[in-house]
């Protein structure tokens, strides 16, 4: 088993929103790399950042905080939030992202999975279904789709 600990970044802040909320924040820290070289420094093997401001916008907000995360650590990152385009994960891997974590594209837009598993590689690609009553959230838990997790989880062996 492999435990993950994970930010959530949003306005460079380091949060937890309750329930997707984002009326609803609590503030951890507002210093993104001190709590990531903590995670590291406690032992964690890899790190999972969200970039909610991305995940709610569709473009990552959060890349200097990211990158200064990539650079200073020396376990692997893997980034999700606003993840669209071929050219946003490009950009992340060369910010030092070891993996890119895709959600909302995964439902609008499916060849985009398949698109990244072909350039970048299988393993460089999450898919992440964040789930409420069984169907996907989309938008950073703003919106819920009408595809269910499992049928989605069923298709990505087909994507890569």
């Amino acid at each position: 088993m492999e435990i993950i600990p994970a930010i959530d970044l949003r306005g460079g802040n380091c949060v937890r929103l309750y329930q997707g909320d984002y009326e609803q924040e609590t503030i951890f820290s507002d210093d993104p790399l001190a709590v990531a070289e903590r995670w590291q420094s406690e032992g964690g093997q890899r790190l999972h950042i969200v970039d909610l401001d991305g995940a709610h916008s569709g473009n990552p907000a959060n890349l200097a905080a990211i990158t200064a995360i990539t650079r200073a650590l020396t376990i692997p990152v893997q980034v999700g939030g606003g993840i669209r385009s071929v050219d946003t994960a490009s950009g992340l891997f060369e910010a030092g992202a070891a993996r890119v974590v895709v959600g909302t594209a995964a439902v609008s837009n499916p060849k985009l999975v398949e698109d990244l598993c072909q350039r970048f590689g299988p393993d460089r690609v999450v898919v992440a279904l964040d789930a409420r009553d069984g169907l996907v959230a989309i938008h950073g838990w703003t919106e819920t789709s009408n595809v269910t997790a499992t049928d989605l989880a069923g298709q990505m062996p087909g994507w890569g």
